[in-house]
């Protein structure tokens, strides 16, 4: 028997947030690649991986919305655990970044993605895919949606909860673009 199990990876979940940052704009693999730091190759294998977790329609175009939206809420934050590390200079991340920063009051806690050229000291959280802060510098939109998943990952209940409400914003503006 030759069958393997198909595996889901970071960079799955990356390429479909990339997706719907670009409100229905069909973006080839190549730009996909281009635009996340990563191979042409990388993507289409992730792309097939996401068609047979039905994440995306059968041509790999359209991202199924609700099934990510379960993925991320209920899947997240065990298929790819974040685990606070050491402190670190990096880029803001999950509660300590963008709209979960501003609803979410915390205890001090600074959480950061390593990188040499951050403006912020934090325990460091390792991103869903190496050149997150990378993609995220070219695209607000892309780590705006980084930021809620390290929030679904690693977040208390309220920031949690916060995080749902503006996953749920970023996926009804996506669902409503026809495509």
């Amino acid at each position: 028997m030759n069958e393997k199990q198909i595996v889901m990876r970071p960079i799955d979940v990356v390429i479909l947030l990339k997706k719907i940052t670009h409100q229905g704009i069909v973006m080839n693999g190549k730009q996909l690649a281009d635009s996340l730091c990563v191979s042409a190759a990388e993507v289409s294998v992730a792309m097939e991986r996401n068609r047979i977790a039905q994440l995306v329609d059968e041509s790999k175009s359209r991202v199924n919305i609700l099934a990510l939206r379960d993925f991320l809420v209920y899947g997240i934050r065990y298929c790819f655990p974040a685990k606070p590390g050491s402190i670190v200079r990096g880029v803001p991340t999950a509660s300590s970044a963008g709209i979960i920063k501003q609803t979410v009051a915390t205890n001090g806690e600074q959480y950061v993605w390593k990188n040499s050229l951050g403006t912020e000291r934090g325990q460091s959280i390792i991103p869903l895919y190496p050149k997150a802060s990378e993609a995220a510098r070219k695209d607000t939109d892309l780590y705006a949606l980084l930021v809620i998943v390290d929030s679904l990952r690693i977040g208390k209940a309220r920031e949690r909860n916060v995080a749902i409400e503006e996953l749920d914003k970023y996926l009804n503006r996506y669902a409503s673009i026809k495509q």
